[in-house]
């Protein structure tokens, strides 16, 4: 079931809400023409592409971006998050609004969805664009020196805990941590505006946020871009922040081999940028975006 309501996401943005599996679905579109689908990463929701959707839409597209299960204005429902649950919730989306192939757009932990989506469901698939694509859900151990798994392990135990969970979450939530944060991996500390702190924090004040943050910290990883590319059959752009901390630019190299190995792969590396390039440096982004779907 679909309901319209006035209300906005952000001045220019119809909040729309979808019920899944019983859930409440936050999504929004805009534009015609053919669809893409916007999927965020860990902790956003649908303002963090409020830079691109406008933008998208004037370009063409029907652009639908939607609030993952558990953040932004969807439910935070207590369930056990995995990538397996995000990626059935957006073909089940796909179903129910789109109908046909698409061109799944994400960043982090979204790029990973978006990526798992063209690799194993290419019939609603038209290509993927993945910016700063996560490796995992969560850290692999192996993936971690040795100090640095026992450090990990012992934070899982804190959010674990009933008395230490709500501790370090309500630490981690609070405004100025979220800003301090965002200037980690952000380039150009003028794109963490106030706006964009607000956008981060108002759904951790939701009832369940912090179940759902203790969910996703200690989820399975998930499957890896090495696992999935293989299975690729649809076009890929791949645009990277070079300077991002928390998924270093060398994690493109795969993507790199892939296409080697005879995939169609762009790859687009933004100097200057961090792990959101398309909320920080939109106009490029848009322009690579715009340019790469025009040659589809």
């Amino acid at each position: 079931m679909t309901v319209t309501t006035q209300q906005q996401v952000t001045p220019n943005f119809e909040k729309l809400f979808w019920t899944w599996q019983g859930h409440k679905i936050q999504y929004t579109v805009m534009g015609t023409g053919r669809p893409l689908v916007l999927v965020h990463g860990f902790g956003a929701s649908i303002g963090h592409w409020r830079k691109n959707i406008p933008v998208l839409a004037a370009s063409g597209y029907r652009v639908f971006a939607l609030d993952l299960l558990g953040f932004g204005g969807s439910d935070k429902a207590p369930l056990n998050y995995t990538v397996e649950l995000w990626v059935e919730l957006l073909k089940d989306f796909w179903t129910a609004h789109i109908t046909e192939p698409a061109v799944f757009i994400g960043n982090s932990i979204g790029a990973l969805l978006s990526l798992t989506v063209v690799a194993e469901h290419p019939e609603i698939a038209a290509g993927g664009v993945l910016i700063n694509c996560a490796g995992g859900l969560s850290h692999r151990s192996h993936e971690l020196n040795p100090p640095l798994r026992i450090v990990m392990g012992a934070f899982n135990s804190l959010v674990r805990s009933r008395i230490t969970g709500a501790l370090v979450f309500n630490r981690i939530r609070q405004k100025a941590q979220i800003r301090r944060t965002l200037y980690q991996v952000y380039r150009n500390r003028e794109a963490v505006t106030d706006e964009l702190v607000d956008l981060l924090y108002a759904p951790s004040c939701d009832p369940g946020a912090q179940q759902v943050f203790t969910s996703i910290l200690t989820a399975p990883p998930g499957p890896s871009p090495i696992e999935l590319l293989p299975k690729v059959a649809r076009p890929l752009l791949v645009i990277w922040g070079a300077d991002d901390p928390w998924t270093p630019i060398t994690g493109a190299k795969i993507y790199e081999k892939a296409r080697e190995n005879g995939k169609n792969i762009q790859i687009v590396p933004i100097p200057g940028a961090g792990h959101c390039p398309h909320d920080e440096v939109p106009d490029v982004v848009n322009q690579q975006i715009s340019d790469w779907l025009s040659s589809l």
